[in-house]
């Protein structure tokens, strides 16, 4: 089982509708969490823009890059261009993307647009790990 990490600046938005699509589209596939540059709180916006579609992400919490290990994972994937500014360690994993979405935090009417693109992603990701 692929162990992905889904990494965000503030482990918020789009990470968190990462790690709520891959843990309902991929269960049994993947183990999964998401993590960021530094701990948030996982925004009411995404909560919502989730829930509109039947996946509930409430009990997932914001986490710090820096609570992890980048050894106990194979995939890490970026969802805000800061592959840049990840420990090398953390970009020489199996598999390392670096998607640059769009942050909804900063424009919550675009939640929905962003919700989608994550979707898409996720499952092309989770085709790719088979």
């Amino acid at each position: 089982m692929k162990r992905v990490m889904f990494v965000c600046k503030k482990n918020s938005s789009r990470s968190q509708m990462a790690e709520g699509f891959a843990r309902s589209l991929g269960a049994g596939q993947i183990s999964v969490t998401s993590s960021g540059l530094e701990a948030s709180q996982v925004n009411p916006d995404a909560i919502a823009a989730m829930d509109a579609i039947g996946i509930d992400i409430r009990d997932q919490t914001s986490n710090a890059l820096s609570e992890f290990d980048p050894t106990d994972f194979d995939v890490v994937i970026s969802l805000c261009g800061c592959g840049v500014n990840l420990p090398p360690a953390w970009t020489q994993v199996e598999q390392f993307e670096d998607w640059q979405l769009d942050d909804p935090a900063e424009q919550p009417e675009i939640f929905p647009r962003v919700r989608e693109e994550v979707r898409s992603r996720v499952i092309a990701l989770l085709e790719t790990l088979g």
